[in-house]
C-alpha cells in the first residue's frame, strides 16, 4: 500500500473515531490556497480543525512531530479561509491532531495554538 492509500485509510479511521465520540463531521479535505485541513468537525459548541497523521510505527517522535510549525501555520490559515467562506460562528475553535497507528487512534486535543495574527 502506498502512502496516499494509507493516508486515506487513516483519515477514514479518524473520521469514524470522531463520529463514534458523537462529533459531527462538517468537511473532509477542505482546501484553500494555503493548504488543506483533513477533518473539520463539531464537538458540541466547539469547531475543531483536525490534522490526521497515519504511521506504520512510532519513530522520530511519532506522527505528532510531523505537524511542524510551518504545517500549523498552513492549517490555521486554511481554517481562517474556511471560517470566512462559511460565515460560521462557534463558541470556541480548537486544533487537534489524530495519530493513526496500528494500535489505534491517539487523539491529541489542543495539539497546537496558532499565532493570534493568524485567526
Amino acid at each position: 500500500m502506498n502512502t496516499t492509500d494509507a493516508g486515506a485509510l487513516g483519515e477514514e479511521q479518524a473520521a469514524r473515531y470522531l463520529q463514534a465520540k458523537g462529533w459531527r463531521i462538517l468537511e473532509r479535505n477542505f482546501s484553500a490556497p494555503y493548504g488543506e485541513v483533513d477533518i473539520i468537525a463539531q464537538d458540541g459548541k466547539t469547531l475543531v480543525f483536525a490534522e490526521v497523521k497515519t504511521r506504520a510505527y512510532r519513530a522520530y517522535g511519532g506522527p505528532l512531530m510531523a505537524v511542524t510549525p510551518a504545517k500549523q501555520k498552513k492549517i490555521a490559515l486554511t481554517a481562517q479561509s474556511y471560517l470566512k467562506a462559511k460565515g460560521l460562528k462557534f463558541d470556541s475553535i480548537r486544533f487537534d491532531v489524530l495519530c493513526v497507528l496500528p494500535q489505534g487512534v491517539e487523539h491529541v486535543p489542543n495539539a497546537f495554538f496558532p499565532p493570534r495574527t493568524t485567526l
